[in-house]
């Protein structure tokens, strides 16, 4: 569309006023304006302030009632050890036939933790300090090597911080990955509106546009062309992980042979819930489907009920791990009847300017942020399947500057897997109650990067280096 066409739709559609100041900006300003209005589904925004702000409309009470999801549990929970086998063969059969990619959503920002810069760049690890971008990178590089076939990766960005993650993977050599394999592209981005559904301004001549959120990402591998490369190139599993969990097993053979033998559309893993009030999605029946249902969403005595057991009945969290069939994001990114994700509302505090055009900093909520939720997929998707694991090996995030799931708790549970890792190798690694070693150590996905491939590595090792402070395995 030519910009006269794009500033008439806007005013046909009753957000003209994204415009109001045009005559104050100079060529460079209307034309990032007018690129800015470019990106909006003007009916897309309309419809959805009709469903989610004016009539509030709430995507899981809406739906029914929710029973507990069924999932396949580990072998020492009572999983059946030769299913578990028998995954992990074809999984291993299939990252050898190179078929399966690693796909990072990594949009976010280091603010939270009181930190300048992609959230991938933060530092996460006890003793060389690595940032969460090359945690991901060793694993990925280790699991190509283990199965002679280099994996790709896919890094999903945002407006925000795309240039700055570029950049780092320049300045790093992409930590010893084909920088060929290593595909970058930008997430999204939706505009904020008040409650009234007017399109919010930033500044006079930018419009308050934020990420779509992380099931925007399914629309962003579509977009950018990077399910058509995964195509030429063969890859139909996509192993999604989110950029802040260092701990996450980004490429698990058993996971994706689960994945592979089910003929899933997409597959997901799960933790038991430490306790009912812990802040994570639990996994759900509802009308027949599987879904995510979001804690918030669900009332807090239907998630303190116990079973016979004593145990807690709706205890599958969602740790946002998930494996995704290359057809099935094409199918949900392109939509249709019937067939496309269901858009949730967050009230925010959003910056704007006033009728005079100076700046608003409000002090509650003024407008309407809206998102895409990636596990709203699990209802479409044929043979969805949640697979248990061990919250020790796949889930310690950096979310918090301190408390629950921050820098310090990740490093700690980090030393503790290093730990157990090596006194199951035969090594004698002094620990607390709690298994966090007396010594700060760290191991690189390279050394290894589950019990096995540690024990096999240390085996090796001639002399075995002392197990004293800041030994690091590589």
């Amino acid at each position: 569309m030519r910009q006269e066409e794009i500033v008439r739709s806007f005013q046909t559609a009753g957000q003209g006023h994204v415009f109001a100041f045009w005559s104050e900006l100079d060529t460079d300003e209307r034309a990032a304006l007018v690129a800015q209005a470019a990106e909006i589904d003007l009916d897309e925004v309309a419809r959805l302030y009709r469903s989610l702000v004016a009539e509030k409309a709430s995507p899981v009470s809406a739906a029914g009632q929710l029973e507990p999801a069924p999932y396949e549990p580990l072998p020492e929970k009572g999983g059946d050890a030769a299913k578990w086998q028998r995954a992990r063969a074809k999984g291993e059969e299939a990252l050898r036939a190179g078929r399966v990619a690693a796909f990072t959503v990594a949009g976010g920002q280091g603010t939270r933790l009181g930190y300048d810069g992609p959230k991938g760049t933060f530092a996460v690890t006890p003793v060389k300090h690595k940032p969460l971008f090359q945690v991901f990178a060793e694993k990925i590089l280790a699991a190509g090597r283990r199965h002679g076939r280099p994996l790709h990766w896919f890094i999903m960005t945002s407006h925000a911080n795309h240039a700055p993650t570029e950049a780092f993977f320049a300045e790093h050599n992409f930590f010893g990955l084909e920088k060929a394999r290593v595909h970058f592209f930008r997430q999204g981005r939706m505009p904020a509106v008040d409650f009234n559904g007017k399109i919010l301004l930033e500044t006079k001549g930018t419009i308050a546009l934020s990420p779509d959120g992380h099931g925007g990402s399914l629309r962003a591998l579509h977009r950018s062309g990077a399910l058509d490369l995964m195509a030429r190139e063969g890859i139909d599993t996509l192993s999604y992980f989110q950029v802040d969990n260092p701990l996450v097993r980004c490429i698990d053979p058993e996971f994706i042979g689960f994945h592979l033998l089910e003929r899933s559309e997409m597959s997901s893993k799960t933790i038991p819930k430490a306790y009912p009030e812990e802040k994570v999605g639990l996994f759900c029946r509802q009308n027949g489907k599987l879904i995510v249902a979001e804690y918030s969403d669900v009332p807090m005595e239907l998630q303190r009920e116990k079973s016979a057991d004593g145990a807690l009945r709706f205890s599958a969290g969602s740790i946002a791990i998930h494996l995704i069939d290359r057809d099935f994001a094409r199918r949900m990114a392109a939509g249709g009847e019937g067939v496309a994700l269901p858009f949730h509302r967050a009230d925010k505090k959003i910056t704007t300017i006033d009728a005079a055009g100076n700046s608003v900093k409000p002090g509650k909520p003024n407008g309407v942020k809206f998102e895409l939720f990636v596990f709203d997929a699990l209802p479409f998707a044929r043979s969805p399947l949640v697979i248990e694991t061990r919250r020790a090996d796949d889930f310690s995030p950096v979310k918090n500057a301190e408390g629950v799931d921050s820098p310090q708790t990740c490093r700690d549970d980090q030393l503790r897997q290093f730990a157990r890792w090596l006194n199951a190798a035969g090594a004698h690694v002094a620990v607390d109650g709690t298994g966090l070693p007396q010594v700060k150590l760290e191991i690189s996905p390279l050394f290894g990067d589950d019990a096995e491939s540690v024990a096999a590595s240390w085996r090796r090792l001639a002399p075995r280096p002392p197990i004293q402070e800041n030994l690091y395995l590589e």
